[in-house]
């Protein structure tokens, strides 16, 4: 059973645009929660269909979470099938793409 913190986890990442990624640790800090990073890594590790989850990376943008895709190469496809460059399983460009959901969500 997920605990309502996975819920909120989900609800945010579902509302990242298509061509933008954010990090664990926005999304921590959004549902304040600063320092919860990790929390947020759960939440997206057990993730259910239909979760963007290829648009959560790290704060450096490093794809972090592609070993819990169906194959280690998906998370990087899924992003580059929306214009996001990757290379050596880091974003080029992470500040053009970034999306802030305290930026975003807080209007």
């Amino acid at each position: 059973m997920k605990d309502n913190f996975f819920e909120r986890v989900y609800d945010v990442v579902k509302l990242i645009p298509e061509g933008k990624v954010t990090s664990y640790g926005a999304i921590a800090n959004y549902l304040g929660s600063k320092g919860s990073a990790r929390m947020v890594g759960w939440a997206m590790n057990g993730c259910p269909p239909g979760i963007p989850a290829h648009r959560v990376v790290n704060r450096n943008g490093l794809l972090t979470g592609k070993h819990h895709f169906a194959t280690p190469d998906l998370m990087e496809k899924l992003l580059e099938n929306e214009g996001i460059q990757v290379e050596n399983d880091k974003i080029l460009g992470l500040t053009k793409h970034f999306w802030d959901p305290n930026m975003e969500l807080s209007a």
